[in-house]
């Protein structure tokens, strides 16, 4: 291994979910781009074909539900056997209320089921790759946060609750795989980017309150190369953040550093 090669090696395979629009397909070509081969995972397998027909590389796409445990397994084995172990997982597949209401005037299944797809999707997704990652001691999680899972949003309470507890996924897991494990994980937020979910979450808003999947797409790609291991368990805003900076003060930031905690009043609160 060169001395440019980081310790878990760059990601030669990737499972992309939600890979048939938005960002998902943004992130595919991305990495397609780059030389990693890409599985594509997502409901509707028109789009996923489409999507296919324009990557780089090697690539193979499988329609499946991401909450449904079968599915999930039969789909990652289908890509591992046409394009071997899958070493970065980028769970890209999300969900939205339906339309605004108060959290408690909203139907209680549509509510749920937007927590289905953005926490039991990575859940699964994250179960049926792991094994192999662990096995082999290289490998990569890439979870799509969201800036409203770190603030209140009453009108799109179930997309905000399950974006917060993404990021305490996110810190379970970072803290369940020790440093010898080889498998890093990292959540990162897009910001806003102009898509079919975010255009009917905000309505209204100028096109100058958009900005492109460029940041996203970087993230994906410097973390698929290796770049980013060091951030592993931290939660990166791709619009707003310097990356290099964060990896500057890494290692000094401390336990806590971008992950979702409690803030204290002030220094006598024993919560703090």
């Amino acid at each position: 291994m060169d001395e440019a090669t980081p310790p878990g090696g760059r990601s030669s395979v990737a499972l992309v979910t939600g890979g048939g629009r938005g960002l998902g397909r943004a992130i595919a070509q991305t990495l397609s781009a780059a030389g990693v081969s890409v599985g594509l995972v997502g409901r509707d397998p028109g789009p996923l074909e489409e999507v296919v027909s324009l990557l780089a590389g090697p690539a193979f796409a499988v329609a499946a539900d991401v909450t449904d445990p079968q599915m999930v397994a039969r789909a990652v084995q289908a890509v591992e056997a046409k394009l071997g172990a899958v070493d970065l997982l980028v769970n890209g597949a999300g969900l939205r209320d339906p339309e605004r209401a108060m959290p408690w005037q909203a139907d209680p299944d549509a509510w749920w089921r937007v927590v289905e797809v953005n926490l039991r999707g990575p859940l699964l997704l994250t179960e049926a790759v792991l094994p192999t990652m662990l096995e082999r001691g290289r490998g990569r999680i890439l979870e799509m946060a969201s800036g409203v899972g770190l603030r209140a949003e009453p009108g799109y309470s179930a997309y905000s609750v399950s974006k917060a507890a993404l990021l305490r996924w996110v810190d379970n897991l970072a803290a369940g795989l020790g440093p010898d494990s080889g498998v890093r994980v990292l959540a990162a937020s897009p910001g806003l980017v102009r898509t079919d979910m975010t255009e009917g979450m905000w309505e209204g808003l100028a096109d100058s309150a958009y900005g492109s999947a460029d940041a996203i797409c970087a993230v994906a790609r410097r973390f698929a190369a290796g770049d980013l291991d060091a951030l592993h368990g931290w939660y990166v805003h791709a619009a707003k953040d310097d990356l290099d900076a964060l990896l500057a003060v890494a290692g000094s930031a401390g336990e806590h550093a971008r992950r979702l905690r409690l803030r204290g009043y002030g220094d006598d609160d024993p919560q703090a």
